[in-house]
């Protein structure tokens, strides 16, 4: 099953999801979204139901494990399967690390979600690079072997952009487009709508939450 987005956000309040972890999945489902719609309208076959509800619950499994200490992609797989979302399990189990990656397969819809989880540092796009700093300086600690996996998965990220980008979308120019979910606030009523029209080839009518349902 893959849920609406009314659901997703009724199960983040069921996990308790933190506010900022809500704030960052929201934004980070608005740029996959916006990638999706371009890449579909090229013609791909995705689905912007799977990406949407991937990215929203990408890190549904993180609160429970900033306590624990587990592994917040193999829980959110897990949470995503107790629920039966089978359909997006493996986008929320792999949204950090791609387990299977082929640069000739079809885009898919993990690969999007991942890749957008990338360019968002809470809730503000921003460059790979910024992106890359920011969690070696968060995560690493000055160990050069949590650093060194932190790098090779960013150049997995970099061959996902030009993956990506193949299906005519600038990514690299989203940043200054997108403004942060706080200017709202995450339970805003009304539509947001934003247009990043400037850097596409074709018009992108962006997607919108309807928060609170």
């Amino acid at each position: 099953m893959i849920p609406s987005v009314k659901e997703c956000l009724e199960l983040m309040e069921q996990y308790g999801m933190l506010d900022n972890i809500k704030a960052h999945s929201i934004m980070v489902q608005r740029i996959a979204t916006i990638i999706g719609q371009g890449l579909k309208h090229t013609g791909m076959d995705i689905s912007l139901e799977k990406i949407a509800a991937g990215a929203l619950l990408h890190d549904i499994g993180k609160t429970f494990c900033l306590n624990t200490g587990d592994d917040h992609e193999a829980k959110g797989r897990e949470i995503c399967l107790q629920n039966h979302l089978d359909e997006i399990a493996d986008i929320v189990g792999e949204h950090v690390r791609l387990k299977d990656y082929h640069l000739d397969s079809p885009v898919s819809e993990k690969e999007i979600v991942y890749y957008a989880d990338k360019r968002v540092n809470d809730d503000m796009v921003v460059s790979l690079e910024e992106r890359l700093r920011y969690l070696i300086r968060r995560y690493a600690k000055n160990m050069k072997h949590v650093s060194q996996r932190i790098r090779d998965n960013f150049q997995l990220c970099k061959a996902v952009e030009k993956k990506l980008t193949v299906g005519y979308i600038r990514l690299a120019l989203l940043g200054p487009e997108i403004h942060s979910v706080r200017r709202w606030g995450i339970h805003a009523q009304k539509d947001d709508i934003y247009s990043i029209c400037s850097f596409c080839p074709f018009r992108i009518q962006p997607w919108h939450i309807r928060y609170g349902g």
